[in-house]
């Protein structure tokens, strides 16, 4: 450190807020002394620091393992927030939460001196799990389904509000009847999207016309719900569903009928996947702040972690206008 402070002309303790807190320091003198580390190589010496500080600078995340956008941008978003706070993060996925395996993994995480766990547990199944882990470390869940209690924390992505957005979007265009396409409800998300949904359209004075349950969060999966419009009901003339792939499985189902989007049916989705503005027609949506959720929860745990209570912080999620939905005569 007293090198890179020698070859960027700086003092010692500017190297060291730009390693610890690079947001105090002025993005100028941050960027020389990046450029110098990068020159000389440096390296922070994790053992050294932790004889030193007492601690690993390691952070644990928990996840379920699953394959599906949310989950998985959202461990993205905390190892990359973790990083640039100056942390490495350990990864575990529990696929089940016998109490065994939550324990197999406390264990490991703190025979590596772990400082504090973020549990990313879109299921209740694996929230009450971590209650298991929050007795021992500095914990919090990543979620939008619950509320602090005890030693849990809780931030995450306000789910209900993104659903009310979108279907408000809807109730703008002159849509009276709008359907739902719900996720699998032993999902957290799945059950916000439904209450946004019908708090949006209370609010109008609006009756849900329907709600229909997918089996999961496929484009088949949507495909197949969305037969159930067909089955003698009348066709509502706007539907929001619960996530873009399933969206897209309705398109599909839509256009094979001869209804056209949005041109007979506006269609909502959620998400914002990296395809969306690529769907025919481009998808209306609720995009995600996936890497503010990430920064959020973060340094919440940090928070926690020296001793600090915060209230839950649900980052606002941002409907993002396109071609599937039209103004409704």
């Amino acid at each position: 450190m007293i090198d890179v402070a020698k070859h960027a002309g700086v003092s010692h303790q500017s190297v060291s807020r730009v390693l610890n807190a690079p947001e105090t320091v002025h993005p100028d003198t941050r960027e020389r002394i990046e450029r110098s580390m990068a020159t000389l190589g440096y390296r922070r010496n994790s053992q050294a620091r932790a004889l030193k500080t007492q601690s690993t600078g390691l952070i644990g995340v928990v996840s379920q393992g699953d394959t599906d956008f949310g989950p998985t941008r959202m461990t993205w978003a905390i190892e990359n927030a973790a990083r640039q706070r100056g942390y490495a993060t350990a990864l575990s996925v529990v696929r089940d939460q016998r109490a065994e395996t939550v324990e197999s993994t406390l264990d490991f995480f703190l025979s590596h001196g772990i400082e504090g766990i973020v549990v990313i547990t879109p299921v209740p199944a694996l929230a009450e799990a971590a209650k298991q882990l929050s007795a021992r470390v500095p914990l919090v869940l990543v979620t939008s389904g619950l509320w602090p209690a005890g030693n849990m924390n809780v931030a995450g992505i306000d789910q209900e509000l993104g659903a009310r957005r979108a279907t408000q979007h809807l109730i703008d265009r002159g849509h009276r009847a709008i359907a739902h396409i719900a996720g699998p409800m032993d999902w957290f998300d799945a059950r916000g999207r439904v209450v946004g949904w019908r708090q949006a359209l209370a609010v109008a004075d609006l009756s849900a016309p329907r709600m229909i349950r997918a089996s999961g969060w496929t484009a088949e999966a949507g495909y197949d719900a969305a037969q159930q419009l067909f089955t003698g009901q009348p066709l509502p003339d706007a539907i929001f569903a619960s996530n873009d792939f399933i969206a897209l499985g309705l398109i599909r189902a839509l256009s094979e009928r001869g209804l056209s989007v949005p041109g007979d049916i506006s269609v909502v989705g959620f998400d914002d996947v990296d395809a969306a503005g690529y769907f025919s027609p481009p998808l209306t949506t609720v995009r995600q702040p996936f890497e503010e959720a990430g920064r959020a929860a973060l340094e919440l745990l940090l928070d926690v972690s020296d001793g600090l209570t915060h209230v839950p912080n649900f980052i606002s999620p941002e409907l993002v206008e396109r071609g599937s939905t039209a103004f409704h005569d």
